[in-house]
């Protein structure tokens, strides 16, 4: 298999391969990206044939080893330049307006020289120098003014970018029809550098999908996950078009525009902009996020009177380092992003992906591909160019998507799709089970999305029940995310007595779930509360319970002591998003059903909570509520009487879920909890 592929490659594709462990080779001694070995490979070694591969290899070590600078032989190159009057370098260019000289200047990044004089004509040509830099070959001479010593002596005679000049689609279009769906799979991701027989099939498609921002235009893509598992490899190493933006600090003015230059930033100049660290998501300026936010949505962005347009995809990137199981029950899967951020559902809902990195296994030598792949160069300019197509509209001669997507949901869908056809079916050939499959993936990708925004922003995003339908035979798919299903907050089972489940309001403004547990011993009549920390209004509420209890506890049974046992009561912030103070009637119950030693009913949640006297209070926000709790796992819910008009705000579908019934009093609300007629 492997030898075909390679053969096979090299015959449809000649020139525009190499054999990838030649980059492992040379990358070992050269700190620069991958895209400039193999621009430099591409020239003396895409061939087939040993003596050539090696006879190129030398070469491209000999110009990595006289023109490559490194940072700790700068002051030998520059002697070099110095002395030969002309010689050429490899080096990370970046450029800048002198405002007082009226100049561009340009900065070498190994060479540690800059102030030197760069020609208007590259800046016109190759804008990518003002906004992070490129990589290229220069060819340098020297020249030391007496009479101008303020003038830099360094000169750049000719710059040539490290890129490719020109992308014929055609040859690309050609080339995919001589290869299965599987091989083509395999071929782009041994062109990333990667060895696709390592990999399960899910683990590739998810490899793919990082691919996805490089080919399509606008496109916003989430990847939380382990370390290690090659996360920002893409955007740093294979395509010169993307840019990695390290720490996650940067400014309107760097991003999208700077009004004193009149310069458009980072996103109209890269292809991808990918922020290569989340939680260090920080904007100097106190509108960089509305701005952001605008722009994922719109692909434009306003600054001072104008309206600017870009089409830069935007990549958020980060750590997870708990496990998903946990991090579902405590909180949601976007919790890494930065506290103005991370409960910002609006900026949520503009990504159109969230890639599961936990699926993809930590980078080992053995995922490291000796076999043939594209030149990266060749393969960044085939995303370059498959940016100007689009397939958004490919699903609808086959399928129709289900009600529960909303607008931004079938954008998000279409694009991942389109952007997926783009890497896996160039020329648009394919059948209508590939493009199922794609379409189930896609779907996966943004129920993602909405199951977390489901958490944060509550019934505005309750529709998360993704499908769509086929045409020809009118059978209706559901799509459901792996990490959905296992363990509940609330299992099923019967539970402990004086084990009880409440839903509240936390003091972060969320809506959690938590568990009280009620323990009786022998004892002189004391009572003891923890778990509930600083929260003073909290412990005020649970000794109300306490105190109501003391005082009813013969109007539930003769049986109940408070005189001769202790009562120690612990309550457990399941989601960790802060205590609540809705927790007086649950504390209550949690009491009795201890003191009885009688469980509550299986998956059972107390709804409500009550004043000192006793008296029911108003549940607000009941449809969050019961979404909360179907989350968490119940499946019979206690709810006040009173509660009962307020039905009609919740969705049928929803209210469905649930055995319910009803209270009038606390213990009324004991009696219906513990079972008891």
């Amino acid at each position: 298999m492997i030898d075909i592929l390679n053969d096979k490659l090299n015959k449809v594709f000649p020139g525009r391969v190499v054999r990838k462990d030649l980059t492992q080779k040379i990358k070992e001694g050269a700190n620069v990206p991958v895209y400039v070995l193999e621009y430099l490979l591409g020239m003396y070694a895409a061939t087939d044939e040993e003596d050539s591969i090696q006879e190129g290899m030398e070469r491209v070590k000999n110009i990595l080893s006289e023109n490559f600078v490194r940072p700790d032989e700068a002051e030998k190159i520059k002697s070099k330049i110095r002395e030969n009057l002309v010689y050429t370098v490899i080096d990370k260019v970046t450029a800048r307006l002198n405002e007082k000289k009226d100049t561009y200047e340009a900065r070498f990044s190994n060479l540690g020289i800059k102030g030197v004089n760069i020609s208007t004509n590259y800046i016109k040509e190759f804008d990518k120098l003002l906004a992070g830099g490129i990589w290229c070959i220069l060819k340098m001479e020297y020249f030391y003014d007496e009479e101008s010593r303020d003038n830099n002596p360094f000169i750049i005679k000719r710059l040539t970018p490290i890129q490719m000049p020109n992308m014929d689609l055609d040859e690309i279009f050609k080339g995919r029809d001589e290869f299965t769906k599987e091989e083509w799979v395999d071929v782009i991701l041994r062109s990333i550098g990667l060895e696709p027989t390592q990999f399960e099939n899910k683990v590739k498609w998810n490899l793919l999908e990082r691919l996805v921002p490089l080919v399509e235009n606008n496109y916003n893509l989430v990847e939380l996950g382990p370390r290690g598992t090659g996360k920002s490899h893409v955007y740093k190493e294979i395509s010169p078009n993307s840019i990695l933006v390290s720490g996650g600090q940067s400014t309107v003015a760097n991003l999208f525009y700077n009004m004193s230059t009149r310069k458009i930033g980072l996103v109209g100049l890269w292809d991808t902009v990918a922020f290569d660290e989340v939680a260090g998501i920080k904007f100097k300026d106190k509108d960089g996020i509305q701005i952001l936010k605008d722009f994922m949505a719109s692909g434009s962005f306003a600054r001072g009177r104008e309206q600017k347009n870009a089409n830069a995809s935007m990549v958020y990137i980060g750590n997870i380092n708990q496990s998903i199981d946990v991090l579902l029950k405590t909180s949601h899967l976007f919790d890494p992003f930065p506290d103005e951020i991370a409960y910002d559902s609006a900026f949520f809902d503009r990504i159109h992906y969230y890639l599961p990195g936990w699926e993809i296994p930590k980078m080992r030598p053995e995922f490291i591909t000796n076999e043939y792949g594209f030149i990266v160069d060749y393969l960044a300019e085939f995303f370059r160019e498959m940016r100007k197509y689009s397939y958004s509209d490919a699903i609808e001669k086959e399928f129709v998507l289900g009600n529960n997507l909303n607008q931004r949901d079938v954008i998000a869908v279409r694009k991942t799709v389109s952007g997926l056809i783009k890497l896996i079916y160039p020329n648009g050939k394919y059948k209508k089970s590939e493009l199922e499959e794609i379409l189930q993936y896609a779907l996966e990708g943004r129920r993602r999305v909405k199951e977390q925004l489901k958490k944060i922003g509550g019934m505005e995003f309750y529709d998360v029940h993704f499908s769509y339908i086929d045409k020809e035979s009118n059978n209706e798919e559901f799509i459901s995310v792996p990490e959905q299903g296992g363990d509940k907050l609330i299992p099923e089972g019967m539970g402990k007595a004086g084990h009880v489940y409440t839903i509240g309001l936390g003091d972060s403004g969320m809506i959690g779930t938590y568990k009280i547990e009620a323990e009786v011993v022998s004892g002189k009549g004391k009572f003891t509360i923890s778990g509930v920390s600083g929260n003073r209004t909290a412990k005020e509420n649970i000794k109300m319970a306490y105190n109501y209890f003391k005082a009813n506890s013969k109007n539930i049974s003769n049986s109940i002591s408070t005189k001769n046992n202790d009562y120690l009561l612990h309550v457990q912030d399941l989601q960790g998003i802060g205590m609540t103070e809705d927790i007086t009637l649950a504390a209550f119950i949690a009491l009795c059903s201890g003191a009885l030693k009688k469980t509550t009913k299986e998956s059972l949640v107390i709804i409500g909570t009550m004043s000192i006297g006793g008296t029911i209070k108003k549940v607000d926000s009941l449809a969050n509520i019961l979404q909360v709790a179907f989350d968490a796992g119940a499946k019979k819910i206690l709810l006040p009487t009173s509660s009962a008009k307020d039905i009609a705000t919740v969705p049928s579908e929803l209210f469905s879920k649930f055995n319910t019934s009803f209270y009038d009093d606390p213990i009324d609300a004991v009696f219906k909890a513990l079972g008891v007629d």
